[in-house]
């Protein structure tokens, strides 16, 4: 039978094939990240997102959460689209100063990853099996109770950078993360060094002072919690520091000086679509909900649903009618009375601030 290392050394050689831009191994004691976990927890940052505290050291404990897994195995996929231009930070820095125009965020421009990740996850565990066998596994992707971002510094896809999300000296930060638990005992990569130092860039241009700390992040004040994750109104104090940002938010990447070594994907699936990029926020509000399902059928964004998707544009055609967009009193007056209660208390918040 092949040897553990060569085998290793074969899933790396068949990711590639596969769109993935990196391959660790990960064992499956996490045991000093649960007192982190714990705290993170007991403060309230994780909001509204309640399953991460049903399932409480669970998600340390690859090992309970699979029962039989001895080792994971930990897969980086970039995700800038195919089109993306050198200097793109400053070019996305600079849509966030046009009010009118509707930002994504960058990862969701393109089709769902859960669905491209998964997939080929997929395809790399029966690469996997014809190899060595039948094997028990399991396959995730942002998609159960896993601690995605500790098991990928482990096994040396980066560092947890000041942002928490994590960071490779030649990728940036622009990548997704998926795991395959499994029963097999396979050789753990070796973790790679912090390499922040003193930078903190990514702490000072959080709109809305969500990273409270070094590696703390409060995702209750978080854009990208709030526009994707919060189900009820948003906040007062905060609607005005979101600005034109619909779905998620990516200035602490945007900032982060290891993203200009970023990588474009290898796979036409995280290419932007058309009626996500580079749209005016008018045109967007005008989405009936069939429009909506439409244009975001097989995308991420579809999951927050088109109340929650009027709801974010609603607060961004506020922010712009503030800043002048007389355009922006046109389109919330459409929705003024809209069925939903969300919705309307959220476009009286947004005409007032035209006034």
């Amino acid at each position: 039978m092949i040897g553990s290392h060569q085998l290793v050394s074969q899933v790396r050689a068949w990711a590639r094939e596969l769109g993935f831009s990196q391959i660790g191994v990960a064992g499956v004691d996490l045991s000093s990240a649960e007192e982190g976990l714990a705290q993170w927890l007991a403060q309230g940052f994780h909001g509204e997102m309640h399953y991460m505290a049903a399932h409480g050291t669970r998600r340390a404990r690859p090992a309970e959460l699979v029962p039989g897994t001895v080792s994971v195995i930990t897969a980086r996929m970039d995700y800038l689209p195919r089109s993306t231009s050198d200097d793109w930070q400053a070019v996305e820095f600079d849509r966030l100063r046009r009010p009118g125009e509707a930002i994504v965020s960058a990862y969701a421009r393109g089709r769902d990853y859960h669905k491209v990740m998964r997939g080929r996850l997929q395809k790399l565990a029966g690469r996997i099996g014809e190899e060595v066998g039948r094997f028990g596994h399991r396959v995730f992707t942002d998609s159960a109770p896993v601690l995605e971002a500790e098991l990928a510094s482990r096994s040396g896809q980066g560092w947890r950078g000041k942002h928490t999300l994590v960071l490779d000296r030649d990728a940036g930060s622009m990548f997704f993360l998926g795991e395959i638990y499994v029963d097999m005992a396979l050789p753990a990569s070796a973790p790679v060094s912090a390499h922040c130092g003193s930078c903190s860039a990514c702490i000072e241009v959080c709109p809305t002072r969500a990273i409270v700390a070094p590696y703390r992040l409060d995702a209750r004040r978080c854009i990208s919690y709030l526009t994707i994750e919060h189900a009820g109104p948003i906040p007062l104090e905060l609607r005005p520091l979101i600005g034109n940002r619909i779905y998620g938010c990516d200035d602490c990447q945007l900032i982060c000086p290891w993203n200009k070594f970023a990588k474009k994907s290898a796979l036409p699936d995280f290419d932007a679509r058309d009626g996500l990029s580079r749209r005016q926020l008018g045109e967007l509000f005008a989405w009936r909900e069939e429009d909506f399902l439409r244009f975001t059928e097989g995308s991420a964004i579809r999951r927050i649903g088109h109340e929650r998707w009027l709801r974010n544009i609603a607060v961004a055609l506020g922010n712009a009618l503030r800043a002048g967009r007389q355009e922006a009193r046109v389109a919330l007056e459409t929705r003024r009375d809209d069925p939903s209660a969300l919705v309307r208390e959220h476009v009286e918040w947004a005409l007032a601030q035209g006034e």
